[in-house]
């Protein structure tokens, strides 16, 4: 039973950070932008919830209002910071990073640094003979699973997917066909830091929400990425599967340091062995 409950446990995790590392994937994968400050949208959509949550609001109508405020300033972030440094990596880690830190320090102004808590939608535990879980954890999970499949749609059976993934392979060519690159950076860009918010907003209820929280997504968002492959989608489901998998795991025999250390040991090795991720050499 134990076992159950710790793959269940680890199939959770590992949705939430292929729903995180999907908005890394977009962002990077089309336009070249190292999001440093993607932990921190990811923490606003949390926050989101803290504010609806204080004003009387229903839970429902903050899991709407997260994508849209988080996409919103995705939006402008885009617009202000973003649009004058694509495919510059270097200049976008370290513009992100700074916007990260003035996100952060935004939010301990507005908050404080002391961490919040959301009280779930759903108390109830599902139980089956000697097996119980939280709904609510079971919820979170089909939702993310029907959200990284609603990605993966868009991506691949679209005509904004298609003209999307034109651009991630050969921007230079879908320019000269009539593509309007500048759009699909803008709403990819829009699409990515929603899905973090939203991400975070889902995930409120389960964690402890303060200032420090999106650090601890946004490392193994980028191994996902890393591991499984920055070229296609699919690298995400992969990277996201032995990252969130073997944390999750290790952590029910060893501690979570050591299986932090051991997340790292494999992107190294992965890395080494096969420098652009498991699927990158595929399309």
């Amino acid at each position: 039973m134990d076992i159950l409950l710790s793959l269940i446990d680890a199939a959770s995790y590992i949705l939430i950070l292929v729903l995180i590392a999907l908005g890394l994937m977009i962002v990077f994968g089309m336009m070249g932008v190292i999001n440093m400050a993607h932990g921190e949208l990811f923490m606003i959509g949390a926050y989101v919830m803290v504010v609806c949550q204080s004003v009387g609001l229903p839970f429902i109508v903050g899991l709407i209002l997260a994508p849209v405020i988080v996409g919103l300033l995705g939006f402008i972030i885009e617009s202000l910071l973003i649009r004058h440094i694509y495919l510059r990596p270097l200049d976008t880690i370290l513009a992100t990073w700074g916007l990260s830190i003035a996100l952060k320090q935004a939010i301990v102004l507005i908050f404080g640094p002391e961490s919040q808590s959301i009280a779930s939608p759903i108390n109830e535990t599902l139980t089956v003979g000697e097996f119980s879980y939280p709904a609510y954890r079971l919820l979170v999970m089909l939702a993310s699973l029907i959200l990284i499949g609603g990605t993966f749609w868009v991506f691949l059976k679209t005509d904004f997917g298609l003209k999307a993934r034109a651009v991630i392979s050969r921007p230079d060519t879908a320019a000269t066909l009539g593509i309007n690159t500048r759009h699909l950076y803008r709403w990819s860009f829009v699409i990515g830091t929603a899905l973090a918010g939203l991400a975070g907003a889902l995930i409120a209820p389960t964690i402890s929400v303060d200032p420090q929280m999106g650090l601890g997504y946004l490392i193994p968002g980028f191994l996902s990425i890393l591991v499984g492959g920055a070229g296609p989608l699919a690298g995400v489901l992969v990277g996201g599967a032995a990252v969130g998998g073997t944390n999750s795991l290790l952590t029910v025999w060893i501690s979570p340091v050591a299986a932090q250390i051991a997340v790292f040991l494999l992107a190294i090795l992965v890395i080494r062995l096969r420098p652009e991720g498991i699927l990158g050499g595929k399309k």
